[in-house]
This record gives structure tokens, C-alpha cells and sequence, in this order.
């Protein structure tokens, strides 16, 4: 039971970093005017990305200055998350997984 709830939080760890870049490489597609937001596919995909990756990123936003006009918010978000997913999620599961088996 403990390795599935670790296999849980990986996943979803992993999915957001997922979400987070494709987040970035969508907002540079629509800055340089390669995909439109008029398209409805588009921007329910848009929509759906920001609404899952802006609690992340808020708070990076917040800290983390935009070096001319470049948001860097995402790589830091990104480097976070993965320490999280490498290092802490291991030892924070490793009681739990002794614990439930």
C-alpha cells in the first residue's frame, strides 16, 4: 500500500512538471502568434493548463524577478518539484511504507 501511494504522488508530481512545460511552450506559441486563442480547442487547452499550473507558480511569480520580460518562475517551479520528486518524496514515504507495508 505504501509503494502505490508512493507510485501516486510521483505520478502526479511528474504530471505537473509535465503541465508546467507544456504550460511555458503554449504561452510562447500564442505570444508568437502560431496558434491562435480564438480557436476553441486551443483555448480550453490554454485555460485548462493555466487553471492547474497557476497555484504552483504564484508564488515563484512573486519572488522570482522576470529578467526581460522572460518568465523564469517555470524553471524554478520545475527544479523545486523535481528535488521534491527525487530526495523528499523517498524519504518522506520511506516511514510510511514501513509503516502500512
Amino acid at each position: 500500500m505504501g509503494s502505490f501511494i508512493h507510485f501516486v504522488l510521483d505520478a502526479i508530481l511528474g504530471l505537473l512538471i509535465l503541465a508546467i512545460i507544456i504550460s511555458a511552450i503554449m504561452s510562447w506559441l500564442v505570444a508568437f502568434n502560431v496558434i491562435n486563442l480564438r480557436n476553441q480547442f486551443v483555448y480550453g487547452v490554454v485555460r485548462f493548463l493555466d487553471a492547474v499550473t497557476r497555484p504552483v507558480l504564484a508564488p515563484f511569480q512573486r519572488f522570482v524577478p522576470s529578467l526581460g520580460g522572460v518568465d523564469i518562475s517555470p524553471i524554478i517551479a520545475i527544479l523545486i518539484l523535481q528535488g521534491i520528486k527525487i530526495y523528499l518524496l523517498p524519504w518522506v514515504m520511506a516511514p510510511v511504507k514501513a509503516l502500512i507495508g
